[in-house]
């Protein structure tokens, strides 16, 4: 079975964020990247496969070579090989092309991507690329079992959780409950050594027109200042629930 995971080079949540430009461009500077939180789930469950079932896995990113440092984490952790196409990740249209395309290439089985990055949040690009290569998709996916060409995976949904079966090849959006997060890899020093002669092949992208651009970006508006109310005082409460927070 041939793997192939996807990988979002991702601000770590810690960064403090700003903007330059007139708030229309994300400002770098001082920023640690990580690999998107979905998508390390994603490659731990890879992980799995190949130790058990003998399966390769490949990760790939779409972004300049400022993500070949999140790729050869993901290499250290313990995938085959990496595939950046050399774009910036701007728009979830153009970033679904550009992955249909490694995938028809490489004809892989089993493509593993986050449900969504947690930069924009837009949860659409796992969907859109099984519609372009004819794949199957789950989404949400938080379990996935493989049995030849055979698949079964556990979705999450609104109040519960779904059992559904399958056939590759397939698309997923993993989470959280993929993995445990105590099952999370950190790369030892022989991974990360071993990294360094695995192969990172960068290909050109091919022709997309983006579909979307930002046109400008917004921090959200500061927490206000905390008003205590005496636990005695419950019309006071109700009022300031009422009129000023307007929950009630």
């Amino acid at each position: 079975m041939k793997i192939l995971v996807c990988i979002s080079h991702v601000p770590d949540t810690t960064s403090k964020i700003n903007f330059t430009d007139g708030d229309t461009k994300f400002d770098t500077n001082g920023v640690q990247y990580v690999i998107n939180p979905n998508d390390e789930f994603g490659l731990t469950r890879a992980m799995w496969f190949k130790e058990k079932q003998g399966a390769s896995v490949d990760v790939v990113n779409v972004g300049g070579a400022e993500t070949e440092p999140t790729l050869r984490k993901a290499l250290a952790i313990g995938a085959d090989s990496a595939i950046r196409v050399n774009t910036p990740a701007t728009d979830g249209y153009a970033v679904a092309r550009q992955l249909a395309k490694v995938v028809n290439d490489g004809g892989y089985d089993l493509v593993i991507a986050g449900r969504e990055s947690i930069d924009y949040n837009g949860a659409m690009v796992p969907g859109m690329l099984a519609g372009m290569i004819g794949a199957n998709f789950v989404a949400n996916c938080i379990n996935l079992e493989v049995d030849g060409t055979n698949a079964k995976a556990v979705r999450e949904i609104d109040g519960g959780k779904e059992t559904v079966s399958t056939s590759l090849p397939l698309v997923i959006g993993g989470q959280k409950g993929l993995v445990e997060e105590s099952d999370l890899r950190i790369p030892n020093m022989r991974g990360i050594m071993m990294a360094r002669k695995k192969p990172l092949t960068v290909v050109e992208p091919t022709d997309v027109n983006a579909e979307t651009k930002a046109v400008s970006f917004e921090k959200p508006a500061p927490k206000g200042a905390v008003k205590l109310v005496d636990a005695d005082n419950i019309d006071e409460l109700v009022n300031l629930l009422h009129n000023e927070a307007k929950v009630i």
